[in-house]
C-alpha cells in the first residue's frame, strides 16, 4: 500500500466525523476542564482528531465562530435592553470597542442608519436584574461617550425567543 493510501482513507471517514461533532455539538459544550478530551472520549476518537476537524471547520467557513453564550435569565439577569447610540461615523470603531468591552455589554456593533427616522449607528445590549440596573448601565455608556453620543435610546425585551443555532438531524 502506498503512502497516499491511508490519506485517502482518512479524508473519505472525514464527512462522518465532522457530522458526528457537529450533532455532538450543537446543544453545546459541557462546562469542563478539556471539553475537546470530553468531546473526543463521547465519541470515541482521539482529542487531536477533534481539535483537528473544529480547526478545519472553522478554516472553511463550516463554523464561523465557537463563544461562549450564557442565559442571561438563568444567572438572574431578567431586564435586557438594547441601547442605541448616534455616534460619528468616523469614532464608531474606537468607541463601539470601548463600550463592548463593559461588563454590563454582551455585544455591541454597528449598523446602518435609517434617516430621517432611525438616526442610530451603535448597538449595545445592556443586561441587568432589573431596568433601573439597566438605566444605570445606559447612563454609564452615556457618561463614557460623552459628546459623541449624539442622541440614544433604549428598546427593552418584552418577551424571551428562542436562541438556538443550525441544527442537522441525527
Amino acid at each position: 500500500m502506498s503512502e497516499a493510501a491511508p490519506e485517502k482513507i482518512a479524508n473519505e471517514a472525514l464527512p462522518d466525523i465532522d457530522r458526528r461533532l457537529v450533532l455532538a455539538t450543537q446543544a453545546g459544550l459541557p462546562l469542563h476542564a478539556r471539553p475537546w478530551h470530553w468531546l473526543a472520549a463521547e465519541l470515541g476518537v482521539e482529542p487531536g482528531l477533534v481539535m483537528a476537524r473544529i480547526q478545519a471547520m472553522l478554516d472553511d467557513g463550516r463554523i464561523r465562530r465557537i463563544g461562549v453564550l450564557p442565559n442571561h435569565y438563568r444567572l438572574g439577569y431578567v431586564a435586557n435592553g438594547m441601547s442605541v447610540w448616534d455616534v460619528p461615523d468616523d469614532r464608531i470603531a474606537e468607541v463601539g470597542e470601548q463600550v463592548g468591552r463593559l461588563h454590563s455589554v454582551s455585544h455591541c456593533y454597528q449598523r446602518p442608519r435609517h434617516l430621517p427616522d432611525w438616526p442610530y449607528n451603535l448597538f449595545a445590549m445592556v443586561h441587568g436584574h432589573d431596568r433601573q440596573e439597566v438605566m444605570h448601565e445606559v447612563e454609564t455608556i452615556a457618561g463614557l461617550l460623552g459628546d459623541l453620543a449624539r442622541s440614544h435610546d433604549v428598546l427593552f425585551s418584552t418577551r424571551i425567543l428562542k436562541k438556538t443555532g443550525l441544527r442537522i438531524g441525527g
